[in-house]
């Protein structure tokens, strides 16, 4: 199976983070190009993975590879659901994420959207996508505030904590509908303190945010199969 992760998420929010807003020139603060370029190319050339997710289910792709065997039953929804509720407070605690803005081609990134893209590229050009490993083991390494979606099928997990580099991407399938999914995150975020920006790009719903240094991009399709597939992006 192909390392997608990085090579198809934060290629993404790399270049949208190196457009030419007159605020990050402003700032000082774009990624350098021959730094855009490095990470892209290493990250488009990474080996297969060696990891699997516990029930070695391959997904090499979106919408277009073979779906692993998921429980897409009502009560494996329900139990997901309650799951996810207990973890918010209660199903009366859950709110719905935001109405969606579309990201044009040209349009800016979100503010969450390029600080995940420029923690790959560490302060003094320091390349953390390219010092990350992957396992799934970093599924549960996931900060508190942005676990997995309860029963969630881990598909690819990968981060590192290396140098100054707080990286951490993985990718999960669930039953449970889109929106439940972004409810649930948007929940999350905001009782932990961060901000939270909803915007459709690229054929995706992203729901992104920070606080502080920290930030969460949380890249949310529904496939054709009736599961949902998530891209969850944290840094820190």
């Amino acid at each position: 199976m192909k390392r997608r992760l990085l090579a198809s998420v934060l290629p993404f929010a790399l270049l949208a983070a190196c457009g030419d807003s007159a605020e990050d020139e402003a700032a000082g603060d774009a990624i350098d190009p021959a730094s855009e370029q490095a990470l892209n190319d290493e990250l488009m050339t990474d080996p297969d993975m060696a990891g699997r997710n516990e029930a070695n289910a391959a997904l090499s792709g979106t919408g277009n590879a073979a779906i692993p065997n998921i429980d897409k039953s009502p009560r494996a929804i329900e139990a997901a659901r309650s799951r996810a509720a207990e973890l918010v407070g209660g199903r009366s605690a859950l709110s719905a994420a935001p109405e969606p803005r579309t990201l044009g081609e040209n349009a800016a990134p979100s503010q969450a959207m390029q600080a995940a893209a420029r923690a790959a590229v560490a302060p003094g050009g320091e390349n953390c996508g390219d010092k990350v490993n992957y396992t799934s083991a970093w599924a549960a390494k996931l900060p508190a505030a942005f676990p997995v979606y309860p029963r969630g099928n881990t598909q690819e997990a990968a981060g590192t904590d290396e140098g100054d580099c707080a990286l951490r991407v993985v990718s999960f399938l669930t039953p449970v509908a889109l929106d439940e999914v972004l409810a649930f995150y948007n929940t999350r975020a905001k009782d932990a303190g961060f901000s939270v920006e909803h915007v459709r790009a690229a054929g995706d719903n992203i729901l992104s945010g920070t606080k502080g240094d920290a930030a969460y991009v949380v890249y949310a399709r529904r496939l054709p199969q009736g599961v949902t597939e998530i891209d969850l992006v944290t840094t820190d």
